[in-house]
């Protein structure tokens, strides 16, 4: 098995787009053939569009393109962005008298620490599109829908770090899948091997994580919280050249998610609206057993990659100022 840049897994093209002074964004995958899709969404808060059309019983088997966004809500704007670029390049689900891309992605809360009534839309959805289509260079950290992302959130603001974007993709044979995911949790982020936080509930004055799970715990007989600084998710994309049937796609994005398990603490919260797609060029013959174990395994180092590449916003410290510091 070696590593390799999720590009090079063929069919699929990646975009960024964002606004750096509002710290927001998008990022567009995309399959100008179509790809098998699936998705499974875990969290108590989603915010989708089309998740209903990957169900296997439902009609259409391909995806043209999948979206990851900032911008709460706002941000599924994004999408007709997508749609429009697709379009104009005659790409989409032939029903004869038109072709019409099909698009489905997923949100983030990013309207804090950014301006929040600037958000990722149309235009920016095209922006996307276009730069995936240009094959720009695909950068990880501060930038697309990983722009304004935060962690560790239970404390509010003043004790929440920065999030970010990351990628992973492994080969083995003729077999590549990887992951990008846009890391905006409500829980720490937790490097699996050693157990230690590397990104969570922090305390600037005294330079000690506080950790979300003891917190919580404190709060049991509280009244009700989960209003409280409430935007979060982590929202991602597994990519694979592995023959998938839509059932198939939809089991490896369910299986997926323990990638988020073993990386945040906690995950997939009422207050998370933790979603995972899985897009499939149906290329390579693969033990499926095996395709669910190294989409657990990319997903992992996407989240640990997203946190570790984030560079601060505002007064939102990262990763990189921890240890620097």
């Amino acid at each position: 098995m070696k590593k390799i840049p999720i590009t090079e897994i063929e069919e699929f093209q990646f975009g960024h787009a964002q606004d750096m002074k509002a710290a927001t964004g998008c990022t567009v995958i995309i399959n100008a053939g179509g790809a098998i899709g699936g998705v499974d969404v875990r969290g108590g808060s989603p915010g989708t569009r089309e998740t209903d059309l990957l169900n296997p019983q439902n009609l259409v088997e391909e995806v043209h393109a999948v979206f990851l966004s900032g911008g709460s809500a706002y941000g599924l704007d994004v999408g007709s962005g997508v749609m429009k670029f697709l379009e104009e390049q005659d790409i989409g689900f032939d029903v004869q008298v038109a072709k019409v891309p099909i698009v489905t992605g997923a949100i983030l809360f990013d309207l804090y620490p950014g301006d929040p009534t600037v958000r990722p839309d149309l235009k920016m959805g095209y922006e996307a599109a276009q730069n995936a289509f240009n094959k720009d260079v695909l950068k990880e950290g501060s930038i697309g829908a990983g722009t304004g992302a935060t962690v560790g959130k239970c404390l509010g603001p003043n004790f929440a770090m920065k999030g970010g974007l990351g990628t992973y993709a492994v080969q083995i044979g003729d077999l590549k899948i990887g992951a990008i995911v846009a890391v905006n949790c409500f829980g720490d982020v937790v490097d699996p091997v050693t157990g230690d936080v590397i990104a969570g509930v922090f305390d600037s004055s005294n330079r000690t994580f506080l950790h979300t799970e003891d917190i919580l715990l404190q709060q049991t007989q509280q009244s009700d919280k989960t209003n409280r600084f409430k935007g979060n998710t982590t929202i991602g994309t597994i990519v694979t050249n592995a023959k998938l049937t839509k059932p198939q796609a939809n089991k490896i994005a369910s299986i997926a998610h323990d990638g988020f398990a073993r990386t945040m603490r906690p995950s997939h919260t009422l207050v998370d609206g933790d979603t995972i797609f899985t897009l499939s060029s149906n290329k390579v013959d693969a033990e499926l057993n095996v395709v669910g174990m190294l989409a657990v395994n990319v997903v992992e180092q996407a989240v640990l990659n997203a946190v570790k590449e984030a560079k601060s916003v505002q007064s939102i410290l990262s990763y990189q100022d921890i240890r620097e510091g």
